[in-house]
């Protein structure tokens, strides 16, 4: 769950915590008996423990279809990942994948065990070598995809299909503009938020805005641009070949090669380069904003907005922040664990939002190149954060003094009573 010093310094992680891992374990027990149900679920729970929590308040059939969909784009997403596959043989899959799923004959046994995954922006639980099992089980998929309602049915296909050509587009072109960069998130992931809306719309819980297409897009393109920033050396140092999703146009002005980055004696471009491509990533939050406040199911509204709110949590985490170049950057598990619990309505949302933009804000340096853009943008969210009245009504993710205070003074009281009992016995 996490480590004493961690817990002595957050202690009102604990509780939340406890809570998610109560959930977790509740999750993993309710898996259906049907053999084909009961593998999607086993293995949402193990490709991703923390989305399949949000997931599973759902309807059950929205949460059956959200699950299926999960799963396809979780597939046909590896293939595209897995590096080792000869191109003449992973373009074919790709551009027919949408096909595959009404096949339940059909599987793939995938290379590498490495993937990228799209939807979790904490990577606390989950494993590599259970992609690999997707991939050959695969009719496992398609045999829950068929037992879907045919408005899901189309929805999922449609996106599959859409995605898998924009893969195969970028299989043979590199991002070059901040165009490209945004065309290639459209691909992996705001079709995602498109495909996710259009099953909003097929369960009848939601309606959809005139403008739905491009602040559902947003909301995918904050999700990638979130992942491709905060695993940038995960990719650069992929085997046997890089992943590079960082614009040419953005890191080019920076460096001569985009792993050149990772050097040590480059550390002050990297995180200049670094501001840069936050920066651009925070363009999608007033979208987003607008597409949750939308929102009329507290099911779907919780769904959508704890992905989002970590996103601002990891790019504030991630700014002006050289470990970026070094290592792993994410939310750490308790703060995970309280985004989840506390996150109910669209206040927490904007609470979040201005909190997180806070934190960011006083990471500003003002000989960052591209500083007055990042505080324009930033005091454009808290703009919109503030009009709407309700900050009054947040609940801080990041600055819990008084909650801490109180945490302490309790763990003091129970320690010293077993001190105390200790004594008596002895």
């Amino acid at each position: 769950m996490g480590s004493l010093g961690t817990f002595l310094r957050y202690p009102d992680d604990v509780y939340p915590l406890l809570k998610m891992k109560r959930a977790i374990e509740k999750a993993e027990k309710q898996i259906p008996p049907e053999p084909h149900w009961g593998f999607c679920y086993s293995m949402l729970h193990k490709v991703s423990r923390s989305f399949s929590l949000v997931i599973q308040q759902l309807g059950t059939d929205l949460r059956n279809a959200v699950c299926v969909f999960y799963l396809v784009l979780r597939a046909l997403d590896t293939v595209e990942d897995d590096t080792s596959i000869p191109t003449d043989e992973k373009l074919p899959i790709l551009i027919a994948f949408h096909r595959h799923i009404y096949d339940t004959d059909w599987h793939y046994s995938c290379k590498s065990e490495e993937s990228f995954n799209l939807f979790d922006l904490s990577h606390p639980f989950g494993g590599t070598k259970e992609y690999k099992v997707l991939m050959d089980q695969f009719h496992h998929v398609a045999a829950a995809f068929l037992e879907l309602e045919k408005g899901y049915q189309e929805a999922i296909e449609e996106i599959t299909k859409r995605m898998g050509a924009g893969m195969a587009k970028f299989i043979c072109q590199e991002v070059e503009t901040v165009d490209d960069y945004d065309e290639y998130c459209h691909y992996v992931a705001g079709l995602v938020g498109l495909g996710l809306s259009k099953l909003f719309l097929a369960s009848g819980s939601e309606v959809l805005l005139p403008d739905w297409e491009q602040i559902s897009n947003s909301m995918g393109l904050f999700l990638q641009k979130t992942n491709i920033i905060r695993d940038y050396l995960e990719d650069i140092n992929e085997i046997p070949k890089s992943r590079m999703f960082w614009p040419r146009k953005i890191w080019g002005k920076y460096a001569d090669k985009l792993e050149d980055l990772k050097y040590e004696e480059n550390s002050t471009k990297a995180v200049h380069c670094l501001n840069e491509m936050v920066t651009n990533a925070l363009t999608h939050i007033e979208d987003c904003l607008k597409y949750m406040a939308a929102l009329r199911d507290p099911s779907i509204f919780r769904f959508c907005a704890i992905p989002q709110i970590m996103a601002i949590g990891t790019l504030a985490l991630c700014y002006n922040n050289v470990q970026v170049f070094r290592g792993v950057v994410k939310l750490r598990r308790g703060l995970t664990a309280k985004v989840i619990d506390r996150t109910k309505t669209m206040a927490d949302v904007y609470g979040a939002f201005y909190d997180f933009s806070c934190m960011l804000k006083t990471k500003v340096d003002k000989n960052d190149p591209n500083a007055s853009m990042t505080l324009n943008r930033l005091e454009a969210v808290q703009k919109v954060c503030r009009d709407t009245g309700v900050l009054h009504k947040r609940k801080s993710y990041i600055n819990d003094k008084g909650r801490s205070y109180n945490v302490y003074i309790v763990m003091l009281v129970i320690l010293l009573a077993i001190v105390f009992a200790y004594l008596r016995a002895n």
